[in-house]
């Protein structure tokens, strides 16, 4: 994806107009680094990496349409090799590990001076990672924490979804086939009771039916 110039190419996806302006006005008299792109909205930007790919896009979360996080995760699949930095004013825990888990190379303010957004590109570039301190710092309870100073079992924790031991025993029973009314009567609740637990298992483990549960569960052996 390299041209011959050795310039880092690099396209911007940012809906505000004022915004998006300003970065092209500071990034294009940068030597090496050459913006071939911008758009407003993350479709059309996908659309055109298969005729113009280039190294890095700056990308803002805020979108119409597709939002940031959603686009990352799509071009990640889809262009691995295209490394993504996502400008945002979000300092949320939920974003920042949305971002981190999509595969976006940095997650960037918005109000970052142009000569360190120019520092982070190149870094990025050559295949570092970059996270503003700031995220860090508010957000480190995100990493998780080793469960053991082995370092052949740092890791080791059993996953549990933070499920209750009263949902653990009904996940048991979605795991056997039982249904609502079946896993009622056998612990001895209302039949909107049980129905209650399932629901609850169901949002924490992340899936949208109880087959889908059950899978997770046997593979996790978290029953």
């Amino acid at each position: 994806m390299n041209n011959n110039n050795n310039e880092i190419t690099v396209s911007l996806v940012e809906d505000c107009l004022l915004t998006r302006i300003s970065l092209k006005h500071s990034l294009s008299c940068i030597k090496g680094i050459k913006i071939l792109s911008d758009f407003d909205n993350a479709k059309d930007c996908i659309n055109s990496l298969e005729k113009n790919p280039v190294n890095i896009i700056l990308m803002d979360l805020d979108l119409i349409g597709m939002n940031g996080i959603e686009a990352t995760t799509l071009i990640k699949k889809k262009f691995p090799d295209i490394k993504i930095i996502i400008l945002t004013l979000h300092n949320t825990k939920d974003m920042f590990t949305a971002c981190m888990f999509s595969g976006a190379s940095g997650f960037v303010v918005k109000n970052v001076q142009s000569d360190k957004l120019v520092q982070i590109i190149r870094s990025v570039y050559f295949g570092a990672y970059w996270f503003d301190p700031l995220f860090f710092t508010a957000h480190k309870e995100v990493f998780p924490k080793p469960d053991s100073f082995d370092l052949r079992h740092l890791y080791d924790k059993k996953v549990s979804y933070d499920l209750t031991v009263r949902e653990l025993e009904v996940l048991k029973l979605v795991v056997e086939g039982k249904t609502n009314t079946e896993i009622a009567k056998e612990m001895i609740v209302s039949t909107n009771t049980a129905k209650a637990h399932v629901g609850n298992i169901l949002n924490k483990m992340h899936v949208s039916d109880r087959v889908q549960a059950a899978v997770k569960a046997v593979k996790a052996n978290i029953i």
